[in-house]
């Protein structure tokens, strides 16, 4: 399969650490540029830095973003439209709205996306996934639970907190693990400890525990689901970054054979329709 080029948005300490790496080793992509409001840092990265968005997109056929979610909802518009495949980060945007808009104009311009919720990439999951499926599971739960407000420099998370942070983890395994999520309920506060109750259409309910305040050498993330034929546990420690290869290899065959993602823009809205309603009732 020839690698497909892809042009990075955001030059940040995850840009950095994270995406640019992955993106630059293939074999299935080879990063080809980057775009960012901050060119000095952009020029770390060991690629093209491209002054216009849109040189940047005349010379890549996909477009991955690591960039506030405000800035993603605006810029990957921009991207579907001039017929780029899009990797997304979580959530898709700051608002419904912005998500709405964003989804609306990848479908509208046909275009792959897949989003960056790096839990369902990895080995140790879709072996969860399938066991869970073997055991009628009726309930389960979920924690995310960490200090990352007290150690990350992000603007957004230190305003929204949680939900919008890790929450879309969190749903998105429940989702995957007992069915489509129908209906949420919250209550505490996001920049200090949420719990969910989700309902899903299959009947059964889960619950999910989040925070980014408290205060750990180490945050700790756990997924536990019971059914009339026994339970399965997912320990998120065993997850560690060495997942993006395997997601990176998945959005370039994606784009390469088309027919979309499940873990599409469109299931990037789902969640956060959820987290919206979520964030409105802890208002």
């Amino acid at each position: 399969m020839e690698p497909v080029s892809v042009g990075l948005v955001g030059a940040g300490q995850w840009a950095e650490s994270v995406h640019a790496p992955a993106l630059a080793k293939g074999p299935h992509t080879r990063l080809v540029g980057v775009w960012a409001r901050r060119p000095r840092a952009a020029a770390r990265l060991g690629v093209p830095v491209y002054e216009r968005i849109e040189e940047l997109f005349d010379v890549c056929e996909a477009v991955a973003f690591c960039v506030p979610p405000g800035v993603q909802a605006e810029l990957a518009v921009q991207a579907a439209r001039a017929g780029k495949a899009l990797l997304l980060e979580k959530p898709l945007a700051a608002g419904l709205d912005g998500a709405k808009r964003l989804a609306d104009a990848v479908g509208e311009a046909g275009v792959a996306s897949q989003m960056v919720l790096t839990f369902r990439y990895s080995a140790a999951t879709k072996a969860f996934l399938e066991r869970v499926r073997g055991i009628e599971p009726f309930g389960g739960y979920a924690m995310n639970v960490s200090g990352a407000l007290h150690t990350i420099d992000s603007p957004w998370r230190q305003e929204r907190g949680a939900v919008l942070d890790v929450g879309p983890h969190m749903i998105d395994m429940l989702d995957a693990a007992l069915g489509r999520v129908t209906g949420i309920r919250a209550h505490g506060h996001p920049l200090g400890w949420v719990g969910l109750l989700l309902e899903h259409e299959t009947g059964a309910v889960s619950e999910a525990s989040l925070s980014m305040a408290a205060r750990l050498e180490r945050g700790s993330s756990h997924v536990a689901v019971f059914g009339r034929h026994g339970s399965e546990t997912l320990d998120g420690g065993d997850l560690g970054y060495d997942v993006f290869p395997d997601m990176v290899a998945e959005f370039a065959q994606t784009v390469r054979r088309g027919g979309g993602h499940p873990l599409d823009a469109r299931h990037g809205l789902r969640l956060q329709e959820l987290i919206a309603a979520a964030e409105a009732q802890l208002a």
